[in-house]
Parts: C-alpha cells; structure tokens; sequence
C-alpha cells in the first residue's frame, strides 16, 4: 500500500510540474473582437488559444520565403496585406521558379467562420491549409519535414516557438497552429456598411438602391453580414479551355459538383481583383455583365441563376455604389496585419 500510495505521489508530483512549468509560460491571451452579427466562430479556439505571441510567430512565419523550396516565396507573396491578402497583377498565382498556379488566390479575412478551405474545399480545416500551398510544386513547392527543419536551424524561430509554444523543438503542429493564429485575427468588419449597421452613418440614394437590388439578387449566396455562405455553388462561368478546372468535383468525383467553387465573400472587391478562381475578370462591371447577359446553362447551375439576372444600366450603377460600401480601409492598411518590421534598438 506505501508503494502504491508513493507511486501516486510521485505522478501527481510529476504532474503539478508539468503544469507549474505551463502556467509559467509567459503569454499574452488574446480575444477576438468581432460583430454580434457575425455569429459565434466555427473555429475552436480551445485547441489552439489565440495569444500575442502565437500571432507575431504566425505573422513572420507568414511572410517568410524560408517556406519555400528556394526560399523566395512565401506566403504573402499570393496574400498582400495591401490588397485584401490576394494579389492584382496577374490571373493566376505565381509560385517558385516564376511558376503560374492553377487559381486566382482567394482573399484571406474572416477565417475563423470558414468551414472549409481554397476554391474547391480540399481542406477542412484552418490548421491544414497551409500544406496545400506548402507542397504544391507551382507554390512553395517544399515538404513539411523540410520546412521544419529549416526553422530549427533558424538563429530565432527555435526561441519564439518556445515563448509562444513552451517548447523549443519545432514540431508540424505548433507551426501550422501559429500560422492558424495570425490568419484568424484578420476580421474585416469596418466598412461602411457596417457602419451603417451600427448607425453610425446612411447609405447614399445610389447605394441604398444598390442595397435592395443585392438582397434582391445576390444575398443568397454572398450573404451578409460575411458576405458568403461558404458554399459551392456553378455560377454560370464558361469551362477555361486550358485550365479545365471542373472546381469541387476535382475533390469529391461527383458529377453534382461539377463547375461549383467556394463562394467568395464580396468584401473589401475594391481591392481584390482579379475575380472569379481563374481571375478571368479584371473589373467589377465585368463580373456584373456576366450575372446579367454571360450566364452559361449547365446541370448544376445555381438555381438563383437559371434565369439570370435582369439589370438596367442605372441599376448596375447603384449595385456597384452599394459593393463598394464593403470597403475596409480599416482591415486593408491594418499595420498589424503588414510585413513584421524589426524594432530599432
């Protein structure tokens, strides 16, 4: 019985240190703040807290070539802060050696109520994503062991794993995690249409009239207040003859999902061009053209579309006005959302 009993001792002995020395991990705790509006976030933040620490790791994780194969891309080189986290000057992605991806990149805000990842969903889950982009041979076009190993040769990454990890041995898990924990801070919820939700300000008569013509049209598919319902759904796009990208069906071999893509939310379009997953469309009135007299008939065309949209010249105008309300300039110049600058002394 003193054997057991002095066994059990030295468990919980063991035990109280195992905690002592995690509660001595000096983190800085962070809340999100977000709209009532938004919901309560499918992200579980139980499985991966969300400190100061973990977002500034994440951050220069995200902005470090040292992901890539021949350390010249990095994550943000598809995801300018800038620019709403996509890119502007080109169609597709470009990845290592001048490579051109497959996709137009997808803008990157309100993650944490995302249930599913990239164009055509291949990832479910936030803390995952980053390894589709990561071994993809037209991205970074590297290996996860490689990258691990490469952060713990790095003169810095193995102590700012340990202040924001408690651990100084880089494993897979904490990296993807950090990069989870800086993604998930970029909540966009300053444009004027949530201002003029929070009645702060009104809407014009043009954007007013816009507001109707989008609860009319479009609120079923780029839903507010996020602007998605993070579904799949054909919106009458032509097949690219050269790409051939037939979306979600790539993923899941159903025919039903043939030519559906991931919804994209509609905020902050100002900055996010080109459009469409094959950034096809350059300018907002093109997308708009296209809703209205480009629809392709197809069997899984979104039901809202199999009639199209029926828009006056004037009423283009004022659903443009309202888009443009989606605007955050809050959300884009966010300097803490920008490249990491290192602290003068």
């Amino acid at each position: 019985m003193k054997k057991k009993s002095k066994t059990l001792l030295s468990i919980l002995f063991l035990f109280g240190l195992a905690n002592l020395a995690f509660l001595s991990l000096e983190t800085d705790p962070i809340q999100l703040n977000y709209p009532k509006s938004f919901g309560e976030p499918t992200y579980d933040f139980s499985k991966n807290p969300l400190t100061k620490q973990g977002v500034e790791l994440g951050r220069k994780l995200f902005y470090d070539p040292i992901l890539s194969k021949d350390s010249t891309t990095s994550c943000s080189s598809c995801h300018l802060s800038y620019t709403a986290f996509t890119h502007v000057d080109h169609a597709l992605s470009h990845g290592i050696g001048d490579s051109i991806g497959n996709r137009n990149s997808p803008s990157l805000m309100n993650l944490a109520w995302s249930k599913s990842f990239m164009w055509d969903g291949a990832a479910h889950h936030l803390d995952v994503q980053a390894l589709a982009p990561i071994h993809d041979s037209k991205e970074l076009g590297e290996d996860l062991k490689n990258v691990i190993a490469k952060l713990q040769r790095h003169e810095e990454y193995p102590s700012l794993f340990e202040t924001a990890f408690g651990v100084s041995q880089i494993t897979g898990e904490h990296f993807l995690k950090a990069l989870s924990q800086f993604q998930l801070t970029l909540i966009s919820a300053n444009s004027k249409y949530d201002q003029v939700q929070r009645d702060e300000t009104t809407f014009s008569e043009k954007e007013e009239k816009g507001y109707v013509i989008f609860k009319q049209h479009c609120n079923s598919c780029h839903a507010e207040p996020l602007f998605t319902t993070g579904e799949f759904a054909n919106n009458g796009l032509p097949v690219d003859t050269i790409l051939t990208d037939w979306g979600r069906m790539n993923i899941t071999n159903q025919s039903a999902d043939s030519l559906k893509f991931k919804i994209p939310t509609l905020r902050n379009l100002k900055y996010s061009f080109p459009y469409m997953h094959d950034g096809r469309f350059k300018q907002l009135n093109q997308v708009i053209k296209h809703y209205t007299s480009g629809i392709v008939q197809h069997p899984t065309l979104a039901s809202e579309l199999q009639n199209g949209i029926n828009l006056t010249a004037e009423e283009k105008v004022d659903l443009t006005a309202f888009l443009l309300t989606l605007t955050d300039k809050e959300f884009v110049f966010n300097k803490d959302f920008a490249f990491p600058r290192k602290k003068r002394n």
